[in-house]
């Protein structure tokens, strides 16, 4: 009994131990590509805001063209669950994604012994700063409760400024995604996406909180960097972004974060961060 519930502990560690900081800093030292990215790149954007933004643009115009997009009834109209994209649409989106960035993406089993799930580069190539994923989730500023949404939560990321951002699927956290999403419609218009939370995200782009830590042998080929959404962003696409705030009444811009990517990065190759490392 005593070694199965051993197991069973290290396994959770195996799946948390990159997202507990000081794990992270003990290793550092371990890591010298690591370190070196660490402190390289935590300096300057790899890419504008601009950019960011006109690449997501082109994307969601795109897959609004498309229409690709879930519908959710009123049940006071019709009383039916929200119709979510099945495997026709969900190809259909990859198609998009490749015309318009060239490249695709999906989750796939990682090539790291015990990382579980990971994210790679199914279609075309990755030009070096281009932003090759989104890391979705419900937004928190660093005063709101998340207490019970971070057990055995490996999904956490924390931005410099200390805004959290919990891209757990499962459990509480997409339950908490869901209502927040309802709650901030503006009449027809769904302001976020929740699609992320199925197997099937209508935003091929994401998928970024199954990207895994770099290693030696596995260097980073991506990086996380922190993005605002602008003021004047068209709401019909919003619709396309996987994150929504915890509070109604924040009034700063919403925060996302993208993976941006540090070099080429073909397809067939898995896509790989560094958790300590965000650019901001």
């Amino acid at each position: 009994m005593f070694s199965a519930a051993f197991e069973r502990f290290q396994k959770l560690w195996r799946s948390y131990r990159h997202r507990f900081v000081p794990w992270i800093v003990f290793n550092l030292s371990k890591n010298e590509q690591t370190l070196r990215q660490v402190t390289e790149r935590s300096k300057d954007k790899l890419v504008s805001d601009e950019q960011v933004s006109r690449s997501l643009l082109k994307l969601f115009r795109a897959l609004h063209r498309k229409g690709l997009h879930h519908v959710e009834l009123h049940p006071a109209h019709v009383p039916q669950v929200p119709q979510f994209l099945g495997e026709e649409e969900q190809a259909g989106g990859q198609d998009v994604i490749f015309q318009s960035l060239g490249f695709c993406i999906d989750r796939k089993p990682s090539t790291l012994p015990s990382a579980g799930t990971g994210v790679f580069v199914t279609r075309g190539f990755v030009p070096k700063g281009a932003a090759v994923a989104m890391y979705p989730g419900t937004i928190y500023q660093p005063y709101e409760p998340i207490l019970l949404q971070s057990i055995k939560n490996p999904f956490i990321f924390r931005c410099i400024d200390g805004i959290l951002v919990d891209g757990n699927d499962k459990g509480i956290s997409k339950m908490i995604f869901r209502s927040c999403s309802g709650r901030d419609r503006i009449g027809p218009f769904v302001t976020s996406d929740t699609t992320w939370l199925t197997d099937s995200p209508q935003n091929p782009l994401a998928v970024g909180q199954y990207v895994n830590n770099c290693s030696n042998e596995k260097p980073a080929n991506v990086c996380y960097q922190e993005y605002n959404i602008p003021d004047g962003f068209p709401i019909e696409l919003r619709q396309y972004l996987p994150n929504v705030n915890f509070s109604q009444d924040i009034k700063r811009p919403l925060r996302c974060v993208v993976l941006v990517s540090l070099k080429e990065v073909a397809a067939g190759e898995e896509l790989f961060s560094n958790y300590y490392t965000i650019v901001h």
